[in-house]
């Protein structure tokens, strides 16, 4: 694939994620497509909408551990959050999902448009270890409608994540 940063920048202009790929000089493309919002299916609409795999798009999900502290989750559309399995990697013994507003108010960012790169507060990232098979994974942009292409390892490293096993099938 030849990494070229799309012509989308009007598009992306102002993305905080965008913005911090740029500052790390992490190689991405951007991917742009009609955001339908249809609630519970987000990351599979964008996976369709973009013509790829599911397994290859990632959502980023922000929760909650131990009941004190936010973490975000990055895995496959395609997938479930194991919560246990995100409580376990966090050090912590029980994980639930966020409030919206919560997770709105901690990364920035709106529901839907929730990206793991450029978060307002740097909340802790565990990305699922599915992540780091393919050449590259889709994470949000920073706005519903923008996705960007990345390396699964340049991901971990933007957000300064760590890998675990956090996904089971749907």
């Amino acid at each position: 694939m030849s990494w070229a940063r799309a012509a989308m920048a009007k598009t992306a202009k102002g993305t905080p994620a965008v913005a911090a790929l740029d500052a790390a000089e992490i190689a991405y493309m951007l991917h742009a497509y009609d955001f339908d919002g249809v609630p519970g299916q987000i990351g599979l609409q964008a996976a369709c909408a973009m013509g790829v795999a599911a397994e290859r798009v990632f959502k980023t999900l922000v929760a909650v551990v131990d009941d004190k502290e936010l973490v975000v989750a990055i895995l496959a559309v395609d997938r479930e959050l194991d919560l246990k399995a995100l409580a376990k990697a966090a050090g912590g013994k029980r994980a639930a999902m966020a409030d919206v507003a919560a997770a709105e108010r901690a990364t920035g960012y709106v529901k839907g448009g929730i990206s793991p790169l450029g978060q307002r507060r740097r909340l802790r990232m565990f990305v699922d270890r599915g992540a780091l098979d393919p050449a590259t994974i889709i994470v949000n942009g920073g706005k519903r409608g923008l996705q960007v292409e990345l390396a699964g390892s340049d991901l971990l490293t933007a957000t300064g994540g760590t890998a675990a096993s956090l996904a089971r099938p749907a």
